[in-house]
């Protein structure tokens, strides 16, 4: 019994004893886990491919109207002996187009301005002088004391109008002329001898700007232009002068009522900058691009209270006067400044709206 028992003592020491020595033993630290760190794949963004606007096909008896202008300060010259001129000829066409791509009516004007400066750098033409173009101008020209065919400009450009009815651009561009531009064809040679180069740049021009804007092939077509130089000024010894020609632009179609059914309006600044001496020293080799060509290159919209371009405005107010009659576009409210005070255009156009409507109203009375 006594030897049982103490096996049973030395058992029990035994376990005491090695609990004891396994909680004096320190801890051994586990193991950090490191984490791979995630290696994100970069995102690839893919490119945004935009859908080519498909126009749709116009309806029986519609067409696009269309209006293009080509300017040129080319002939501009240096005062000296003789006074200074800065010259700027712009022409500008007008058209509709059917659905086969033929012109159904065109029509082609110019304006031609012309400032004179003296040797001093002064502006010496009257600066409220309100310029004519050419189709309006008719005989007062002058063309036809030159003309062989006894045929002023206007009626040369209106014979060429006539002419490319029916034409598609392709069959335009292909009229035959000789090296100086003047027509061989032997249905023009009789009545025109201008140099028709730059109205068949307009013509192709004016048809690829064409749009759907509401016309019909029965619709009369005009064209209204007013071209002023109020803006010009005097150089001096600190700043160069400037001969600005400012023009507005208007193509409009109108039904048996009287009736705008499209309308499109633009502007050309066309500066020619001279200094003390009367030297010019704009580059006379770069054409004047109208403001709706400029687009947002134009910089309206940063001080635009409505945060909109100028060719946004006159596109807001050629959408506006569509179904109106002129009488009524006559009528439209503005303030002394000229700017529109009715609710229906305050929000979409703040720019001085005077030539738009006196260019709407030329366009209404030389429609045909």
């Amino acid at each position: 019994m006594k030897k049982l028992l103490s096996i049973v003592l030395i058992l029990a020491i035994s376990v005491f004893a090695f609990v004891g020595c396994t909680q004096d033993q320190p801890e051994v630290p586990e193991t950090p886990v490191v984490e791979e760190p995630k290696v994100e794949e970069p995102v690839v963004e893919e490119p945004v491919v935009e859908e080519p606007k498909v126009e749709e096909p116009l309806a029986e008896g519609a067409v696009k109207t269309g209006l293009a202008v080509v300017s040129s300060i080319e002939k501009s010259k240096d005062a000296g002996e003789k006074d200074g001129t800065a010259q700027t000829d712009s022409v500008i066409v007008a058209v509709t187009v059917d659905k086969d791509g033929k012109i159904v009516q065109t029509v082609i004007d110019t304006a031609q301005t012309k400032i004179a400066f003296s040797a001093e750098g002064k502006v010496l033409t009257d600066l409220s002088t309100v310029f004519a173009s050419k189709q309006e101008l008719k005989e007062e020209y002058g063309m036809h004391k030159a003309s062989t065919l006894d045929k002023e400009w206007y009626e040369q450009a209106n014979a060429l109008s006539a002419y490319i009815v029916g034409k598609t651009v392709e069959e335009v561009k292909g009229i035959a002329v000789d090296e100086t531009g003047v027509p061989t064809e032997a249905d023009l040679v009789s009545s025109v001898t201008i140099k028709i180069n730059p109205y068949k740049e307009a013509i192709e021009k004016a048809v690829a700007n064409a749009q759907n804007l509401g016309a019909e092939a029965s619709d009369k077509l005009g064209l209204g232009v007013v071209t002023t130089i109020s803006k010009s000024k005097d150089a001096t010894a600190d700043a160069e002068g400037v001969a600005q020609a400012y023009t507005t632009y208007t193509a409009a179609t109108f039904d048996a009522d009287g009736k705008v059914t499209s309308s499109i309006i633009d502007a050309s600044q066309a500066n020619v900058k001279f200094d003390a001496a009367g030297k010019i020293t704009t580059d006379l080799t770069v054409a004047p691009e109208t403001k709706v060509e400029l687009g947002e290159g134009y910089g309206m919209k940063k001080a635009s209270a409505i945060g909109k371009e100028w060719y946004e405005q006159a596109d807001a107010f050629a959408a506006y006067v569509v179904g109106k009659p002129v009488e009524e576009i006559k009528g439209i409210a503005v303030d002394v400044t000229s700017h529109a005070t009715s609710e229906a255009l305050v929000s979409s156009v703040t720019v001085g709206i005077e030539d738009f409507q006196s260019n709407l109203e030329k366009a209404f009375n030389n429609a045909q």
